[in-house]
């Protein structure tokens, strides 16, 4: 399993500047005025670097979205309870969730994976059962897993990537309690201070800031003093976020974009970046969530967040609503007649 990762840490190749140049020039010569359609002109030529591509395609999106529990959720850290995490395992395995929803709307496909869900699901339910454990410890208590049950959880989610085809992988989660696992996480990898990246994630009260505060200080403090991702991830968790990093550590080595959505799916951009820095070339913001840490994680990893709408649910739901954005923007690029060929006279 071990080497596994290294393996794929190993292989992830570096950005192409060529082709990013070939797409650069490509824009410069279309029939509208250089950098009139900015961030997306910026955009595109980003994904061709990513893909190797000049003239790169996004067809088959898809949206993986990964499910587990956190011990430290009996801590009262989150608005709700625990069980909610299986019961929208449930929603998504329906079709009811704002997900399932973007998802068709997008034409993208949608894979949902149990990797530590606390509750048994029913083995008919139509997701991927990949359960490592039943919930994470809580971290505040002792680790919130082994090592082995970190990599397992990782190489699931580089597994579930490596079997989609996906030329464009869109990382969400769904775990009652992961917001306060992510800036515990976020804290250990960033020495970030713990204050400057809580929010009131599902929207607790003051009561319940203040307790997802003290979770996060009594974890970091029997927190061992290492450098070590691996061991970082072990201790705090948690077991969606591992497989999101898997994603992505997989799909950069495919050369597919990762499209991250929230501060949780960030926090796995973050941890993907810890273990393989060559990851991070492949990392795409799609919004900036309200949460505190979202913002300082996205300077950390100098992303640029397309849209900026107020969300904070997850799932997802917020790359998904810039897939259509990426799409665009490489269709641009691509389509639109340069004036050469349109017989446009460029300006002087």
């Amino acid at each position: 399993m071990t080497f596994l990762l290294s393996d794929i840490a190993a292989s992830i190749p570096a950005f192409d500047v060529h082709a990013a140049r070939q797409a650069r020039e490509r824009q410069d010569r279309l029939t509208k005025p250089q950098g009139s359609l900015g961030q997306l002109e910026a955009l595109s030529i980003q994904l061709a670097g990513i893909t190797g591509n000049p003239l790169p395609r996004t067809d088959r999106p898809g949206i993986f979205v990964f499910a587990a529990d956190h011990g430290v959720a009996a801590r009262g850290v989150s608005a709700y309870p625990a069980e909610v995490t299986a019961q929208m395992v449930l929603n998504y395995a329906r079709g009811g969730a704002v997900i399932n929803v973007l998802a068709k709307q997008i034409g993208a496909e949608l894979t949902v994976a149990d990797v530590g869900v606390s509750s048994a699901l029913p083995d008919d339910l139509i997701i991927h059962h990949r359960k490592v454990r039943l919930g994470t410890a809580d971290w505040t208590e002792g680790p919130a897993m082994t090592r082995e049950e970190a990599l397992r959880a990782i190489q699931i989610g580089a597994e579930i990537f490596e079997a989609s085809g996906a030329d464009l992988a869109v990382i969400g989660e769904m775990g009652i309690g992961n917001t306060t696992t992510a800036a515990a996480l976020s804290a250990a990898l960033t020495g970030l201070a713990p204050a400057e990246l809580i929010g009131r994630g599902t929207g607790v009260d003051d009561a319940g800031l203040a307790r997802k505060l003290a979770a996060i200080e009594t974890g970091l403090a029997r927190l061992p003093k290492t450098s070590d991702p691996l061991e970082i991830l072990s201790a705090i968790g948690g077991l969606e976020i591992a497989a999101m990093a898997g994603v992505a550590l997989a799909a950069a080595r495919r050369r597919v974009p990762v499209l991250l959505d929230g501060f949780i799916s960030t926090t796995a951009g973050l941890l993907a970046a810890a273990i393989a820095p060559a990851a991070r070339e492949y990392l795409l913001a799609s919004h900036r969530s309200p949460e505190p840490g979202h913002t300082l994680l996205l300077r950390r990893l100098e992303l640029t967040p397309l849209l900026d709408l107020g969300m904070r649910l997850g799932e997802g739901s917020g790359a998904a609503l810039a897939v259509p954005l990426i799409q665009s923007a490489l269709a641009v690029l691509r389509d639109v007649a340069t004036f050469e060929q349109a017989g446009v006279s460029d300006r002087e």
